[in-house]
């Protein structure tokens, strides 16, 4: 045991002593584990999280009437229908409001004004009270909202930005609650598979709303849309109160072996102290580099998610049925290889071929540099638009590698305080999906491919800037202030 006294650097130093291992050599395999079941739980509960969050972007296209006036002497308003979007006609019953670009900037970006709110209290009360709970009631009161946002729709453009807003505040605490949980959960060598499977559920909701979406509006109308997906996460609560346990000791179906290896594996990580550090916390270098980093990654990643839709009606002139699948390949690619980068980060960190911090400043300088490539390379496609889904594609896929980057670097740098540290980065993270689509609306009123190009570069410049601040300032060793005794630990 060290005296406070001494410094920071004067663990790092010494870092390499602790086990990388932990004190317990007996293992559990992953499969078939508790560990691995809380992991496909919560990855079912991202999928609904993100069905819930991204169905509007679909939906939107056919609730609201096409009414722009386009300017005179332009060349570049978009692309001429092709052969397979303008011969197919559907039953059109849903309702079609009279909402203006602006109106539909802010109600995309009504859901964030929410999500920001509860962030850091959802990471306090989780690690106080556990995450179960937290994280359910979250996604529940989401679904509840989603069916109720038919009938906003009719009283009113103000009422569906409230509903989108309270979306926001249930879905708030859910990624800082499952870090919560994690922290209790993940073996240090387990944390990039085991927190990849579940944040994965995010991208495969995405992946399989989209199109669904579409093929609802296309057959049904836009309002099915919200009754359906809002059923689903209503069926997914009851399966998560009666399968989840907060932690390890109060899991009733955990092998006592499993137990011991995860409480093991862990107990030179966690701090037993009940107050919570702020000063250290807000002065973290290391923190804050992931602060950039995900901000910068979210402006990227809200603005394809929010007006990806649009982009493939509007400009590549795909039509409603298409458009949900085409706008849904970006995810498909992210969700592989987010699934894959997760367990080669930690092979090589088993495998003591790279340390904790160098895997996760490569992933995280692929998953943004490379996005940002292939995003600016994306506008300048013309009306190609099999080139053009492919570079999106391919610019959403390699952001995939981010969530084994920085996305995961709370967990290293301070287990004990994940989930606050995710409510904190977090937080700065929802600005862009404030922001973002109504910037992004604003900048393409009259939906040419210059202006998609100017909205391009904003998210390609910032997602540069911030692989760079975290490629300067990442750590990958829990802090002094995160750990009783100021007991480092390095992996």
């Amino acid at each position: 045991m060290r005296s406070v006294s001494e410094t920071e650097s004067d663990f790092e130093e010494k870092a390499h002593l602790i086990p990388l291992r932990g004190a317990s050599s007996k293992t559990a395999p992953v499969c078939c584990s508790s560990r691995c079941n809380l992991a496909v739980l919560a990855c079912f509960g991202f999928f609904v999280l993100y069905a819930l969050r991204v169905n509007l972007s679909v939906a939107l296209v056919d609730m609201v009437e096409i009414n722009v006036t386009k300017p005179a002497n332009t060349s570049d308003l978009g692309c001429p229908e092709h052969s397979n979007a303008s011969t197919v006609r559907y039953n059109k019953t849903g309702k079609v409001y009279n909402w203006n670009a602006d109106s539909q900037g802010w109600i995309l970006g009504a859901f964030f004004y929410g999500y920001i709110i509860t962030q850091v209290p959802g990471g306090v009360v989780a690690r106080k009270v556990g995450g179960k709970w937290l994280l359910g009631l979250g996604i529940l009161g989401t679904a509840v909202f989603t069916l109720l946002t038919p009938l906003a729709a009719d009283l009113g453009v103000g009422y569906v930005i409230a509903v989108r807003a309270l979306e926001g505040l249930g879905e708030g605490v859910t990624f800082p609650a499952m870090h919560a949980m994690w922290s209790s959960w993940a073996p240090p060598l387990e944390r990039s598979k085991l927190l990849t499977i579940s944040y994965a559920g995010a991208q495969l909701g995405t992946v399989i709303s989209l199109p669904l979406s579409g093929i609802i509006c296309f057959y049904l109308d836009w309002s099915y849309v919200f009754y359906i997906f809002g059923a689903v996460g209503v069926l997914w609560f009851i399966l998560w109160a009666f399968l989840v346990s907060d932690t390890p000791e109060t899991h009733k179906r955990i092998s006592p072996v499993e137990k011991e290896f995860i409480i093991s594996s862990l107990q030179h990580e966690l701090s037993s102290k009940t107050s919570v550090p702020w000063r250290s916390i807000l002065t973290s270098l290391p923190l804050w580099s992931i602060v950039v980093a995900h901000f910068s990654y979210n402006w990227t990643y809200y603005t394809l998610l929010t007006l990806l839709p649009t982009y493939m009606k509007d400009i590549l002139k795909f039509n409603i049925q298409e458009d949900g699948f085409l706008s849904a390949l970006p995810y498909l690619g992210c969700w592989t290889c987010m699934m894959i980068a997760g367990q080669l980060a930690d092979y090589l960190r088993q495998n003591q071929m790279l340390t904790t911090i160098v895997v996760r400043k490569i992933w995280t300088a692929i998953g943004m540099v490379g996005p940002a490539v292939f995003l600016v390379a994306a506008g300048f496609t013309g009306c190609n638009y099999r080139l053009a889904v492919a570079l999106l594609t391919l610019s959403s896929a390699l952001g995939g590698f981010s969530m084994s980057g920085f996305n995961i670097n709370h967990l290293d740098i301070a287990p004990s305080y994940a989930g606050i540290l995710l409510g904190i980065t977090n937080t700065f993270a929802t600005i862009p999906g404030m922001v973002g689509p109504v910037i992004a609306k604003g900048l393409t009123h009259y939906n040419t491919i210059g202006e998609w190009q100017t909205v391009f570069y904003i998210a390609a410049a910032i997602d540069v800037f911030g692989a760079v601040f975290f490629l300067l300032f990442g750590k990958g060793e829990v802090q002094s202030w995160a750990l009783d005794g100021y007991h480092l630990h390095r992996k």
